[in-house]
């Protein structure tokens, strides 16, 4: 085995970090450029979030799947195959989407091949990771996948200067194709562990099993919450912000591409909260840490919206707090799932997880846009009542989360 990258280690999981930033860009790569195909294709609010939120329901489905194959055939092995679709299918939407339902289907399609990049290597950290620094690897794995975030905005905010959307995203389709070779060489000395279930316990047994575990729920609801929250901002961010800019009488592509600027900077915050945020969960306590930022990502959503006419540096302050609260207690969402049920069934737990989780952010998106319409926001308001309202969905979405998380905190 090579020295210096024994699955573990610094070394290795550096590598695995950095595989699952390029990784990570195709995410919001459809949010970058949301101002300018709502515009070239007249989409309503509620239209442009339902591409967005195709997505989401194509990955959750594949998180789903994937979970059982991660525990049927192991981490290692899903993760290096199902890397594959994970690049092809972007150039699909990059090629072909010229409207709602072509970018509604392809959307997904790229949604449907990417989960199989994050579950197994959820698994991947939880098995080879000792328990003193797992709470932190988890957060270094989310922080990367907020600096494939800002990357992607950064990247097609350049772009833009000498394309139109169709080509920024064209940029952005190659970086999953450099992840998967990333993996490849990642992960080539680490054994592919498959943990053995209990003797006559089918792999459908555990279903029923993580549904009955009242710990593993109580993680799964709050991190429901958390992700409707979640999904909501980064899918809206670029464009409040682009509505922001216009009302300062910036026009349409260049509050877009200064938007993209800005919310890029706000990804920044999201690497330090989740490092900030693991860290803390390793030393001051699981419950504890999700208790505190879950509550302060609430504040925000039920404010920011309201406060559209600030001084645009304060505005994306608040933004960069928000992201920051909001990512800080992601990974530990994902390092207490790990820690309530037993390793033969983790990928299984993670894929109910998935499916209540990520159709929470299937449906967060859709209901902004649709109150923001409702409001009377349209396509490119600037009025702060409308926004006030599509992101107060947000907070009234997540609520319940603290409060999942506290019965978890005491049941302990």
């Amino acid at each position: 085995m090579t020295k210096g990258f024994l699955p573990g280690s610094n070394a290795w999981l550096v590598l695995v970090c950095g595989s699952r930033v390029l990784g990570a860009t195709w995410f919001v790569a459809y949010s970058a450029v949301l101002p300018l195909t709502q515009s070239a294709w007249g989409l309503s609010g509620r239209d442009a979030g339902l591409i967005q939120s195709a997505f989401h329901l194509g990955y959750l489905t594949s998180l789903f799947i994937v979970g059982f194959l991660a525990d049927r055939y192991g981490a290692k092995r899903t993760y290096v195959l199902t890397g594959i679709a994970a690049w092809v299918s972007p150039l699909f939407f990059v090629a072909f989407a010229d409207g709602f339902w072509s970018a509604y289907w392809l959307h997904l399609l790229t949604g449907l091949c990417g989960g199989g990049t994050y579950t197994p290597v959820l698994a991947l950290i939880n098995d080879n990771v000792e328990r003193a620094r797992r709470g932190r690897a988890m957060g270094l794995l989310i922080a990367a996948s907020s600096a494939g975030y800002a990357i992607c905005l950064v990247t097609t905010g350049v772009a833009l200067r000498f394309t139109d959307w169709r080509g920024a995203m064209a940029v952005i389709a190659a970086f999953p194709a450099l992840a998967w070779l990333m993996t490849l060489y990642a992960v080539r000395d680490t054994p592919n562990t498959i943990h053995p279930r209990p003797a006559g316990e089918s792999m459908l047994a555990a279903l029923p099993a993580v549904l009955r575990n009242r710990r593993g729920m109580l993680s799964v609801w709050g991190y429901t919450c958390h992700n409707w929250e979640l999904l909501g901002l980064w899918a809206w961010l670029p464009a409040f912000l682009t509505a922001a800019l216009m009302a300062r009488g910036a026009g349409t592509a260049e509050a877009a591409t200064l938007a993209l600027s800005l919310s890029a900077v706000t990804y920044v915050a999201n690497i330090a909260g989740s490092v900030i945020g693991g860290t803390m969960a390793d030393r001051w306590g699981r419950t504890k840490t999700i208790l505190l930022w879950s509550c302060v990502s609430l504040a925000l959503s039920f404010s920011i919206g309201w406060l559209l006419a600030l001084p645009i540096g304060l505005l994306v302050a608040l933004a960069c707090v928000h992201n920051f609260a909001a990512i800080a207690d992601s990974s530990t969402h994902s390092t207490v799932l790990a820690e309530s049920v037993p390793a033969h069934y983790l990928g299984v737990a993670y894929a109910v997880r998935s499916v209540i989780g990520f159709g929470a952010g299937v449906v967060s998106p859709v209901v902004f846009g649709w109150a923001l319409d409702a409001a009377g926001g349209g396509k490119t308001s600037a009025d702060a009542f409308a926004w006030g309202i599509a992101w107060t969905t947000l907070g009234l979405g997540a609520l319940f989360g603290p409060l999942a998380t506290l019965r978890l905190h005491r049941s302990r």
